[in-house]
């Protein structure tokens, strides 16, 4: 049988930075380019020339990038007139692009065409087949996004049928209906497609927002209904709620639907670093919990469930994560089982055979500590340290005999943080004192200058982030709070928990833990000699 050949269309660089608090440059998206053609994705839409500077050197800069496979696109609107395309300023930036495509977006929603451009409905249909008749004759090949067009076909099949038709005559390759407001239900978006399909001969795409958090199931509706070009964005970043999520839609169609998606089908296992590549360029916070490619997406808690997982992991998983670049994950927790430790300690290389009685007082131990506000689901490196030093395996590197900080500010702007401490190795007691941007940066100073001498590789570690939580908010100022740090040494990173009624008590447990974890496993690493 002969597998549907489904167009994956990518919009990230021009839908997807309409996102807030996405920003990127013209070398961003040159390396987001070439990373989706490496990926395997047939178009990807540039930008709008016609709006800003930056989009205008994207195209300059891309020409002459040579693209293994996916074809570029310019995005712009039909001309604002429909007797004067010739002379349309948008409409020659969208040609002086060179983009071998163009996408020209225009109404097929009446309440669109009167209220906003305040035209008939021939006028519209004109400008329509103006706008693409005048790049057709140029040489270019012309996608129409029927903007609004769900919205109009309810208002009126009439009307939007008759723009399509006009798009149609003039010469377009593609029809591409857009649920713009992101308010259409699968049901909907199948049945409308179903029937515009029936009507013409022209490929059927879509393009859906997630403003009903629908944007690929109707992604996937519209597919199922004779669509065979879909548009969406990595990550589903967007305008408003965003995008279809490329991420979710391409997973789908080629392990649920059987669909074939040309490169994309040999590409797959590359999704989730796809994923993480346009989170770090972009500047965002990877989500933990999308779907296939987010951290969590494979992660097992409960220890039933951890328990199932080792037998077969289809009992909680409905792919293998592998497939898609991902991996499995299990963590520690209140609700965690023997399971759950035997399966950690294996992944960090740690042995626990048989003993049955040290894992059951290992777990209690860690719900013990979870009670208290301990949390090592997100804190690995303390753990394992924990675990190890359980077995006999680990003992700290050294010791903090003595910790003191001094914080000043005062109404001038003047700021001082100060830390003093003691901290002991081997016998050897190092006092130090060191001034910080805060009174958390003076004690990880203060320790470092401690320690440096002993342990150099510590010049190595910075800090990638530092989250406190308030445990129980009702006492106030007197709440426990748990420190998360997460720390890195450009080979890898590594998170470590404190909990204290003393905000700086918690950190300085974390950034001990922290410390200790990476003398530890350069420990591990080093030559006999080194050790």
């Amino acid at each position: 049988m002969t597998l549907q050949r489904i167009e994956i269309f990518d919009t990230t660089l021009r839908d997807g930075t309409q996102a807030r608090d996405i920003n990127v440059s013209v070398e961003d998206k040159i390396m987001l380019t070439e990373k989706l053609d490496e990926f395997g994705v047939d178009f990807i839409e540039g930008g709008m020339p016609g709006s800003n500077p930056k989009d205008e050197q994207f195209f300059e800069r891309v020409a002459s990038l040579q693209l293994n496979h996916a074809r570029i696109v310019a995005f712009g609107a039909t001309a604002r007139k429909a007797d004067k395309v010739r002379v349309d300023d948008n409409i020659h930036k969208l040609l002086k692009s060179e983009a071998p495509i163009i996408t020209l977006f225009g109404k097929t929603w009446r309440f669109h065409s009167k209220e906003s451009l305040g035209i008939s409905d021939s006028e519209n249909a004109e400008l329509i087949y103006n706008s693409i008749h005048y790049l057709k004759e140029a040489g270019r090949e012309v996608f129409f996004d029927a903007e609004h067009f769900f919205d109009g076909y309810k208002d009126s099949p009439e009307f939007a049928l008759r723009m399509l038709n006009a798009a149609i005559e003039a010469g377009a390759s593609r029809l591409v209906l857009c649920d713009t407001n992101g308010g259409c239900l699968p049901t909907e978006v199948y049945n409308i497609v179903q029937d515009v399909c029936q009507r013409v001969d022209v490929p059927i795409g879509i393009h859906s927002h997630n403003d009903g958090e629908l944007a690929v199931a109707n992604a996937i509706a519209a597919i199922d209904a004779g669509a065979t070009h879909a548009q969406g964005t990595i990550n589903g970043i967007g305008e408003r709620c965003g995008n279809c999520n490329l991420c979710s839609l391409i997973p789908n169609l080629l392990l649920k639907k059987d669909k074939d998606l040309g490169q994309l089908n040999a590409s797959l296992h590359h999704l989730t670093g796809v994923s993480h590549f346009f989170d770090e360029v972009t500047n965002q916070i990877p989500n933990h919990r999308m779907a296939y490619v987010g951290k969590s997406a494979f992660t097992h808690k409960g220890g039933i469930h951890v328990s199932s997982v080792l037998k077969d992991a289809r009992m909680y998983e409905h792919i293998q994560p592998e497939q898609v670049g991902n991996k499995r994950d299990v963590v520690v927790s209140e609700l965690s089982g023997k399971s759950n430790i035997h399966y950690v300690a294996k992944e960090a290389g740690i042995d626990l055979g048989e003993d049955v009685q040290f894992s059951r007082n290992f777990v209690q131990r860690i719900k013990e500590l979870e009670h208290e506000g301990f949390q090592f689901d997100g804190a690995g490196a303390s753990f394992k340290l924990m675990l190890l030093g359980e077995l006999k395996q680990y003992k700290p590197f050294f010791k903090i005999t003595y910790a003191k900080v001094n914080d000043m500010f005062d109404e001038s702007g003047v700021r001082y943080s100060e830390s003093v401490m003691k901290v002991q190795v081997d016998g050897i007691t190092e006092h130090t004192v060191a001034d910080g941007n805060g009174p958390v940066n003076a004690l990880d100073q203060a320790m470092r200058k401690a320690l440096i001498r002993f342990y150099p590789e510590l010049a190595k570690v910075h800090l990638v982030d530092y989250k406190v939580r308030v445990l129980d908010g009702h006492d106030g100022t007197q709440a426990k709070v748990r420190v998360h740090i997460e720390s890195g040494d450009k080979k890898e990173t590594w998170s470590t928990v404190g909990v204290s009624q003393d905000i700086i008590e918690a950190s300085l447990t974390a950034l001990y833990d922290s410390m200790n974890y990476k003398i530890f496993k350069d420990n591990l690493t080093a030559t006999p000699a080194d050790r």
